[in-house]
């Protein structure tokens, strides 16, 4: 965030000069107990769309890199031919390395004259930075006659430019890896007009396998992630992480579910598998590379487990054609927690990780109201008892029986889970109509997981609008976060490229060169790093409204829309601190100047801070070329009393920071 230490930047100073008659009020009374804030409250959720892995988080820059993508052709891949080299290239199903990499690039060189080799034009170019190092590798190997020296460059698209190059010396035999490191020099303009290439003089037969490029990982992480995403991520502080999905959990069918013990080990031993979202999944963001995620972010991991249930309505029921899938969720735990006497601990030592992670979250299956047959509270079950049985200390999450639309759909009877997942994706009234939601939920009833949810205005990413809808309804989740233990924005990712997206209003945009956060993941940003332990009483007087305008349905139905508040509001107290976060919406096209009034407490230091998000309008948004036109601001406050009044813009997401003596 932006910090401007300037004192003359005294909106809220000047504000308390004015009538304060009629202006809304916020009373705030510390004397009456606060319930307690969930520390798990503000999370993560993420599943393979948009390219969120592939081509965005996951850090691989050749895109096909076993050739499975299209078996009609080598998408993505071309031939390069210069200074009269000539060639061809085929996929080749006839040279295996391995049950997981089974189709080869086959490269067929004429003459040894010229250059002549294949191109990769990776997620929509190959980003290219200045003073930066490139890791190559690929498995190749070639004739007798083609045995010799390969380039391997970072080029342009014509050829024109070598950014990087490398020199690999090709062996006779059978298959070998390959690898070599690629610097670029330091005045390097940043591109993603480039292509990754590996050339030849010789003529011969040549064939290719799990072409691999990284740029610098977050952490060094082999077969790690892109830096910058991940410090976006790092910089919201979440706590926790729910993966695999989403739909990537179920897949289109029960071979194309999430498979995650072909997703261990080495990249050689990964075959991949089709996507939900109508592209190939690489698995190179394995099980194992989901927790070092969490690892990386001090998060802990929310572990979705596939429970009989597949996107094409198949399912199967309760009994003992789901055991093995039952037999496979306990697996997956013990791959997650179990100690090095396990199988499934040892395997996970064996990959490179030793000590086990902490799991304490379990939800079965997603989104299974969608399933008509209403099987879920037997496979519900059957899961349940057993995991219960050898995990007793997990808290398991169900997908249905919330109050949501889907979820509602299918009762759970016949075992209590610790929470429900409830989703929601709707637009910035919507939101802000219903930012009370939870305020009357039954607090004997399980808890609350809100595991997907989002205002849906905005593409690629939300505007304004869809910030101020986010922030109301995080508002009342903070408020009721004794019950709302959880919650998680959907969908997390979007490569903005033309093709990549399938879903919009997503949180976080990125190219291959450069990415950038939403309103919304700033407003995100803003509620979760700014958040105590205990949640304060606070009321409201004289709060503005809003009235959405009537639609030819409305005046078709005789109806007259009601208005709603147009202010929205929630306080903390970090006991520890003595820390006080007051969080104000202002979704109407007028500043407000608010008081507000502490009771119950002995003192306040003169000093504060106001954390200010706002656009110039509601459409008023952020893309790949203005990262930050919208941005938390941090500005001073000062000569705060037990009666202030602040001045909050009009569209805007406001965060008051004062102490307590």
């Amino acid at each position: 965030m932006k910090k401007l230490l300037t004192p003359a930047l005294l909106l809220c100073l000047a504000a308390n000069a004015m009538s304060q008659s009629q202006n809304p009020k916020l009373t705030l009374d510390l004397s009456k107990p606060g319930v307690t804030v969930s520390p798990m409250l503000y999370g993560l959720m993420t599943e393979e769309i948009n390219h969120s892995y592939d081509g965005g988080l996951y850090a691989e820059l050749i895109q096909n890199r076993i050739f499975k993508d299209d078996p009609k052709g080598p998408a993505k891949w071309s031939v390069v031919q210069s200074g009269g080299g000539k060639g061809s290239i085929a996929l080749d199903e006839k040279q295996a390395i391995n049950t997981a990499l089974t189709t080869s690039l086959k490269l067929t060189v004429d003459g040894s004259v010229g250059r002549t080799g294949i191109a990769n034009e990776g997620y929509w170019g190959i980003p290219v930075k200045p003073q930066t190092t490139y890791k190559a590798s690929f498995w190749a190997k070639a004739t007798d006659e083609a045995a010799g020296p390969l380039t391997v460059t970072v080029e342009s698209n014509d050829g024109a430019t070598t950014y990087a190059t490398a020199n690999v010396a090709l062996t006779r035999g059978s298959w070998k890896k390959y690898e070599a490191t690629l610097t670029t020099a330091a005045g390097v303009k940043p591109t993603t007009q480039a292509r990754f290439v590996i050339t030849t003089n010789r003529a011969g037969t040549y064939w290719f396998n799990l072409v691999s490029l990284f740029p610098p990982t977050y952490n060094n992480r082999p077969n790690g992630n892109r830096a910058d995403i991940m410090q976006i991520m790092a910089d919201m502080k979440p706590a926790f992480l729910r993966f695999p999905g989403g739909n990537f959990l179920e897949g289109d069918l029960f071979a194309t579910r999430f498979p995650w013990k072909t997703t261990l080990g080495p990249l050689e031993d990964r075959p991949g598998h089709p996507g939900c979202w109508s592209y190939r999944a690489s698995d190179g963001m394995g099980l194992l590379e989901f927790l070092e995620w969490c690892e990386d972010l001090h998060m802990e991991p929310l572990l979705a487990v596939y429970a009989g249930y597949t996107l094409k309505t198949d399912y199967m029921p309760a009994g003992p054609f789901l055991k093995p899938f039952v037999d496979e969720a306990l697996e997956e735990i013990e791959y997650v927690t179990g100690d090095v006497n396990t199988k499934w601990g040892a395997q996970r030592a064996k990959d490179g990780h030793p000590a086990p992670f902490k799991l304490r979250y379990v939800e079965i299956g997603n989104e299974d109201g969608f399933d008509k047959s209403h099987s879920y509270d037997g496979r519900f079950t059957q899961f349940y008892d057993a995991i219960k049985a050898k995990y007793p200390n997990l808290q398991l999450i169900s997908t249905v029986g919330g109050k949501d639309g889907l979820g509602s759909r299918t009762p759970i009877k016949s075992r209590v889970p610790f929470a429900f997942d409830e989703h929601y994706y709707r637009n910035a009234w919507q939101m802000e109509e219903d930012a009370n939601h939870y305020d009357n939920y039954d607090r004997n009833s399980p808890k609350i997981f809100v595991g997907e949810w989002a205002t849906r205005e905005g593409a690629p990413t939300p505007n304004m609008n869809a910030a101020l809808g986010d922030a109301a309804w995080m508002s009342g989740m903070e408020r009721n976060s004794d019950h709302v233990i959880m919650s998680c924005y959907a969908p997390l990712f979007v490569n903005i490229n033309p093709g990549a997206m399938q879903w919009k209003s997503d949180l976080v945009g990125y190219d291959a060169l450069n990415s950038y956060g939403s309103p919304s993941y700033y407003a995100q940003k803003m509620f979760s790093t700014n958040v105590g332990d205990k949640v304060v009483a606070i009321t409201g007087e004289n709060i503005p409204t809003q009235t959405r305008p009537a639609t030819k349905r409305d005046s078709t139905a005789g109806i007259i829309p009601k208005p709603i508040p147009a202010m929205f509001y929630v306080a903390t107290r970090d006991t520890k601190t003595n820390t006080l976060y007051i969080k104000v919406v202002n979704a109407s096209a007028r500043a407000q100047v608010v008081t507000l009034d502490f009771k119950g407490i002995t003192g306040i230091e003169r000093n504060g801070t106001i954390t200010v998000l706002k656009g110039d309008g509601p459409e008023d948004t952020n893309t790949i070329d203005q990262p930050t036109k919208i941005a938390p601001v941090t500005k001073p406050l000062v000569a705060v009393n037990k009666t202030y009044s602040c001045a909050f813009d009009a569209y805007s997401v406001n965060v008051v920071q004062v102490k307590l003596k």
